[in-house]
């Protein structure tokens, strides 16, 4: 099971989550309270074991502005959290050594998620970072054979559920382990990742 804690804002949190057994941590350059510049990024990941993916999300922005962020803050992948055509999503993917493209579920772009060229499927809610649960089963609508991940509301009471119902490659979660914006809770964090790992081993994933 692929887990990755966005919204990620000082080093401290940072250190936090992969000690407690994060695969990746997200970093937002697009409007939000857990918006952070890509020199305080740069500063937070030369910290980071290399074997950390370290994503950068943006939404609606020039290919060229992604990757020049990308490389300012050393970062190894870019999330697309917006209405990203296809031809960008390739774009910033050939750029990048991991991409993800976020979709919401039910909509248009979920139902064609096979023709986006990225690594993963990020899928969640209409409003993303509100924390609201989204209609588990719009999944089905997705096509299969897709590195999909699951995020919208997800926190440390509901991640096995979702795990159990949705069988994701990987989840991802943000607000439903703070304790305010852009601070992250030391035991909100734990649990999450412990809950998703034995989520995970239960359907016979060994990560």
């Amino acid at each position: 099971m692929f887990i990755k804690i966005c919204g990620i804002t000082n080093e401290q949190d940072a250190l936090l989550a992969i000690a407690l057994g994060a695969d990746a941590l997200g970093f937002v350059f697009a409007p939000s309270p857990r918006q952070v510049a890509p020199s305080k990024v740069r500063e937070i990941v030369r910290r980071l074991p290399s074997e950390i993916v370290t994503v950068g999300v943006f939404r609606d922005e020039l290919p060229k502005r992604i990757i020049d962020i990308m490389q300012e803050a050393h970062l190894q992948g870019a999330q697309l959290h917006g209405h990203e055509s296809l031809l960008i999503t390739s774009e910033v993917s050939d750029a990048v050594r991991f991409s993800i493209k976020a979709v919401v579920a039910g909509s248009p772009d979920a139902a064609r998620a096979d023709d986006f060229v990225c690594d993963a499927i990020l899928v969640d809610g209409l409003s993303p970072g509100s924390g609201d649960v989204f209609d588990w089963s719009l999944m089905n609508e997705i096509p299969l054979g897709l590195r999909l991940m699951l995020s919208g509301g997800l926190n440390p009471g509901n991640v096995a559920e979702g795990i159990d119902r949705v069988r994701p490659w990987g989840v991802d979660v943000s607000s439903g382990v703070e304790k305010s914006h852009g601070l992250k809770d030391p035991v909100k964090m734990r649990q999450f990742i412990a809950n998703a790992r034995a989520a995970a081993r239960e359907l016979g994933d060994i990560d």
